[in-house]
């Protein structure tokens, strides 16, 4: 959250969250600079299983999204059919 100090005599001189910012940005260049390479190795199975689940995540807002899509159309649809029957009736 940024906060501005107010009732400075010089604009200029606005810090923003005391500084905080900066020093994370600054601690954080530096840990990615000295990192060292983990020589790890991941076998078939574990990417397999990440890439799996990682399309099951994709599938489950799909799914969801249709959802929220397709259900309020379907309740649009039996209203305006339920209309349409009852006009040719009378």
């Amino acid at each position: 959250m940024w906060l501005i100090r107010v009732g400075q005599d010089n604009p200029a001189n606005v810090t923003a969250n005391g500084g905080k910012t900066m020093r994370v940005v600054a601690i954080a260049l530096v840990l990615l600079v000295s990192a060292e390479p983990a020589y790890a190795y991941m076998g078939p199975g574990a990417g397999l299983a990440f890439i799996g689940s990682l399309l099951a995540l994709f599938a489950a807002i799909a799914v969801g999204a249709l959802g929220l899509i397709w259900y309020p159309l379907k309740r649009l649809l039996r209203a305006r059919r339920g209309r349409d029957g009852e006009d040719q009736d009378t």
